[in-house]
Order: structure tokens, then sequence, then C-alpha cells
């Protein structure tokens, strides 16, 4: 019998105020078996990292959601889709390959992959020079850290407060408060 993905309830206030994004998202999150509360907060951080896109890629028309993730490898972690359909945003978290990159990148408009965890410079130095020509792609690198203090904020269900201040991301709750930033690898 196959083991069913365990549902998480976020509603997550973002204030970004880089770029002057402001809402509210109730969100859901499925984990699959085989994902850590780890990678399903990555999940979680990329989403508030990448919501102001809402606005300043579909003018406030398209809809911003999770893919099927780890169960299905085709899908991205997270996509901005346009009213049209079209993939505005692909969004990839932990180290994927560079065949699967370079597919997102034929079926989307931009590409952002999250790397974490302490084997993400090791898969960095390996996969660099295959990623040369996808101009679409941009990679930002989360600190090793980062992970498990977000995984720390993980519950059942979430009231998390994200802001986004000169390039680093604050994520609060009851639980404690958890600011990383990103450093743009490509």
């Amino acid at each position: 019998m196959a083991l069913k993905s365990t549902v998480f309830k976020a509603n997550l206030q973002v204030a970004d105020i880089d770029h002057g994004y402001y809402a509210d998202h109730a969100l859901t999150l499925a984990r699959h078996p085989s994902e850590t509360d780890e990678r399903m907060m990555v999940r979680l951080a990329a989403l508030a990292l990448n919501a102001h896109e809402l606005v300043d890629t579909c003018k406030g028309d398209g809809t911003l959601a999770f893919g099927a993730g780890l169960s299905d490898p085709d899908d991205p972690d997270l996509h901005l889709t346009d009213f049209t359909g079209r993939k505005r945003l692909w969004v990839e978290v932990g180290q994927p390959e560079d065949k699967p990159m370079a597919k997102a990148c034929s079926q989307a408009d931009a590409v952002r992959v999250y790397p974490f965890g302490p084997a993400a410079e090791v898969w960095w130095r390996g996969i660099e020079g295959k990623l040369t020509r996808l101009d679409k792609l941009q990679v930002w690198r989360l600190p090793a850290e980062a992970a498990p203090a977000l995984a720390a904020l993980a519950e059942r269900s979430m009231q998390l407060q994200a802001t986004v201040l000169e390039g680093v991301l604050t994520l609060s709750s009851e639980r404690g408060s958890v600011s990383l930033e990103p450093i743009r690898w490509r």
C-alpha cells in the first residue's frame, strides 16, 4: 500500500518591501512521504521570495501554486502560470540534474533553482559547466543553516509572516523567526 502525502495548511502574509508587494496567501502544501520538513519549508520560502512575480510578471492575473513536486518529476516545485496557461516562472528546490532544468527552460519564461543543504556547493561545482547555455536559468543558493531553521517552523497548520527587505527573507511564526539571504550563483 502506498503512503499518502501529509497535508499542511499555511496562511502566509507576504510583505515584500523590495518589490512593493503585499498580500496574504492561503496555501496547501502536500508533503510527499519522502520529502523532509526542510525541503517543504524551502518550497514555502521560495514562494515568499517569488510572490511579487504575480504582479511584476502577470500584472495580478496569474496563479502562483505548488506543483506535484516529488510525486511528478516533470512538474515544478512551484510555478507561476498566467491566465492563458503559459508558465511564466518555474521554480525547483534542491539539486536537480541539468536535463530537467533544460526541459524547464524550454517550457517556461524563467526558471529559478534554490539549492540548499551542505551538499549544494559540491552539486554546483559538478553541474555549473553544463548550464552555460540556459539563459532563462537563475540559481540562488540558500545558506546551509537555513533549511533546518525553517524546518523548526513547520507545523500542520501555520500562520507565517514573510518580509523581504534588501534581499533578505525573514519568515516568522509563533515558533520563532528565520532570516536568510539567497546568494545568486547564476
